[in-house]
């Protein structure tokens, strides 16, 4: 199994970080991708093996962990990009909240 479970739609809270912008100041690291839980059901193959497919966005995947659970919230196709190039781990920006920190930056 690529990831830990794949869901729709984002269980947690609002954050507040909407733009790739809003992530600058979370440090990426390394996510293992068995253990993500992702928010999309759907990949689009053009997305997959399009060169430039991060030109214009955030070279890091964005991670939300809530109640101790790893979600993938942006950047599925740089996950599959992954699996795909047998790597098991992904660079992410991973987010930490809980019910106190949602809507604060």
């Amino acid at each position: 199994m690529i990831f830990r479970s794949v869901g729709e739609g984002r269980p947690y809270p609002e954050h507040g970080r909407e733009n790739p912008s809003d992530w600058s100041d979370v440090p990426p690291r390394q996510v293992r991708l068995d253990e993500l839980v992702t928010t999309k059901r759907i990949l689009h193959l053009d997305g997959l093996l399009a060169e430039d497919s991060t030109f214009y966005g955030d070279l890091f995947a964005h991670v939300v962990e809530y109640e101790g659970v790893l979600y993938l919230e942006d950047g599925l196709h740089r996950a599959m990009r992954a699996a795909l190039q047998q790597r098991p781990v992904l660079h992410a920006r991973v987010l930490t909240i809980d019910d106190e920190q949602v809507g604060t930056p």
